[in-house]
């Protein structure tokens, strides 16, 4: 099940139609405008018969994070999206068929369980959720695109890349190569809970910094800045006013 709450920017809702159009077992759902639309999801892929769920939800028109969850019973995980580049905004030249069966390539951070176990976790919700059930009536009977995902920066990159084979002479010296589809997205784990969209933490992401904090330190500089240039002003008025030019005997001599 792919939704969105209400507030959805044009990009973030490109977004969800290029991932909807890669994965052929997702379902939709209309835009969700309650208090508290993580349980409304829960009932959405209760009646759409969805045992996991991607829901974006943004804030201020200008935030969006991503849960994964499997519903109804849990696990979930909160993503902050950022680096966001749609197929159209792209315009690579990769180009495979729609509906066609995916291979998953996790980076071998993902299986070091002992300096980052909840990578593992991610992996696993990531491969839920991407992966193509097997003989699905919408899939098509193809292996034709990767999807990718690396673990940099602590962070989630995700690329899709088509499976490209050459043709003609070109086939003897060169094998199969990879041309990137897109989209392009980078996901950023700030929980893991043990329910759907709530519970038990399982991890917090000590490095994660809210978006609202980066803009209320941008805003503070900004704020010296300004107090900067006041104080610089009301000292040179000082500097003009302490070393005042005296006045002249000749001044004013034409007058008389």
């Amino acid at each position: 099940l792919i939704l969105s709450s209400r507030g959805v920017t044009s990009r973030y809702r490109h977004l969800m139609l290029d991932i909807g159009t890669l994965i052929p077992h997702s379902k939709k759902d209309s835009k969700l405008d309650t208090k508290n639309p993580r349980d409304a999801v829960v009932e959405v892929a209760d009646m759409k018969s969805c045992s996991s769920a991607m829901f974006f939800e943004c804030r201020k028109r200008t935030d969006c994070y991503m849960w994964l969850a499997k519903v109804p019973e849990g696990p979930s995980v909160k993503f902050h999206v950022e680096n966001v580049h749609t197929m159209a905004e792209l315009k690579l030249t990769g180009n495979h068929l729609k509906f066609s069966r995916p291979a998953l390539h996790f980076d071998a951070s993902f299986d070091d369980t002992q300096t980052s176990p909840h990578l593992t976790h991610i992996k696993e919700m990531l491969t839920h959720v991407f992966t193509t059930p097997y003989k699905h009536h919408k899939m098509k009977p193809f292996l034709d695109h990767v999807f990718a995902f690396y673990w940099e920066d602590n962070r989630v990159w995700f690329r899709n890349y088509q499976i490209s084979y050459p043709e003609g002479k070109e086939a003897r010296g060169v094998g199969a190569t990879l041309v990137e589809t897109g989209p392009r997205l980078c996901l950023h784990p700030i929980k893991i809970f043990a329910g759907a969209f709530g519970g038990p933490t399982l991890y917090d992401d000590p490095t994660y910094v809210s978006p609202n904090v980066v803009r209320r330190e941008e805003k503070k500089k900004d704020q010296g800045k300004y107090q900067r240039k006041v104080e610089k002003k009301a000292e040179r008025k000082a500097h003009a006013r302490m070393n005042a030019l005296k006045p002249d005997e000749l001044d004013g001599w034409l007058k008389d």
